[in-house]
């Protein structure tokens, strides 16, 4: 057998080093692949929170009532979720009170028939509140325009009176 000339063994040396590399590259990949195109299956559960109702003040008007006039009314919405709480309108609660309406004890002579409401839609957008964060809940003041009415046939007892309106929230 001939001794190999120097350079002929480096490069062996080299061609067998290269095919290493490559056996492993491809060694490698093949695993890669297949790791990520494994399939599987497995069950999961999930559930929803149950919603709590959000809770209307009773509204007060924002200005003197006077027979043939109007006011707007103030109330202010809390909402005890964790999210946010849409309300498409709010209307009278005829359950509550006499009608929907409370008159303050300082004026038994003044007649809640003689109140209208008009329901309220924010211009067909209704409103949203806030949701809860941390232990405080979400509150939305709002103000609606115009929305009670006292007739014109007031009674004089009604002069000076309080109001309370109980409102109610519609889809």
């Amino acid at each position: 057998m001939r001794p190999q000339p120097a350079a002929q063994r480096r490069w062996r040396r080299g061609f067998g080093a290269l095919v290493a590399v490559g056996a492993t590259a491809l060694i490698v990949a093949a695993s890669a692949i297949a790791y990520w195109t494994t399939v599987g299956s497995g069950a999961a559960a999930g559930s929803a929170a149950d919603a709590q109702p959000v809770t209307l003040t009773a509204g007060t008007p924002t200005a003197e009532l006077y027979p043939g006039g109007h006011a707007d009314v103030a109330v202010a919405v809390s909402n005890p979720n964790p999210f946010a709480v849409h309300l498409g309108s709010l209307s009278l609660d005829t359950a509550h009170g006499t009608g929907g309406f409370d008159v303050d004890a300082g004026h038994p002579g003044c007649d809640p028939a003689v109140l209208a409401f008009t329901t309220q839609t924010n211009s067909g957008a209704g409103w949203s509140v806030p949701p809860k964060v941390g232990a405080v809940a979400g509150v939305l003041a709002v103000d609606l325009p115009n929305a009670v009415a006292m007739g014109a046939s007031a009674a004089n007892a009604c002069q000076g009176a309080t109001f309370a309106v109980h409102l109610d929230v519609g889809a």
